[in-house]
């Protein structure tokens, strides 16, 4: 059992502080992944890995009545889920008038933001879809693209293997860029 891992499960005992062990043990990697999903973000993105890290941190160790993780796999699952629904509240923020959603951005280089907060949006949605018909291939697109994840290390997570990894994100992708791409 890993260190992160006895954590955890102090965590899911009631310990009080062992959710202050938790964050020096896993910062290294989350700010990793953090930094990973951002760097493919817009530019001009005010969000900071660090700030990003500790948002998800907060959203994962915040509330004591949601349900706790089993091991170090399903903490970093529960990571890229948590991520994933911070930039997607942001450009959902960022989409509504009171945030300027009405204007037309003229960014300096060729690169439209808001395409790029639209395209999100669209794969939330396609990815919510996937989800309903296919949660483990849905999980693997989390892992992969919001976790910065490689293929058998989404594998580990999930409890597949990596060939089946591959298989489930070759569909997966193929699938999802028939739903936003409409066809």
């Amino acid at each position: 059992m890993t260190e992160i891992t006895k954590v955890l499960n102090a965590i899911d005992a009631g310990d009080p502080q062992a959710a202050a062990q938790l964050l020096p043990l896993v910062y290294d990697q989350l700010r990793k992944l953090a930094a990973h999903r951002l760097a493919a973000e817009q530019p001009g993105q005010t969000l900071q890995p660090t700030a990003l890290v500790h948002e998800a941190y907060l959203r994962l160790v915040g509330d004591a009545d949601e349900p706790r993780w089993q091991n170090r796999g399903h903490f970093f699952a529960a990571a890229a889920e948590a991520m994933r629904r911070i930039l997607i509240d942001i450009a959902r923020r960022k989409r509504t008038v009171k945030h300027g959603g009405d204007r037309v951005r003229e960014p300096l280089d060729d690169i439209v933001a808001s395409e790029k907060c639209q395209e999100l949006l669209e794969l939330d949605e396609a990815l919510s879809r996937l989800a309903a018909r296919d949660p483990v291939k849905a999980r693997l697109v989390e892992l992969r693209f919001f976790a910065g994840l490689t293929g058998e290390e989404a594998a580990k997570v999930l409890g597949i293997s990596p060939a089946t990894a591959d298989r489930y994100w070759a569909y997966a992708r193929a699938w999802l860029q028939a739903e936003v791409r409409g066809g």
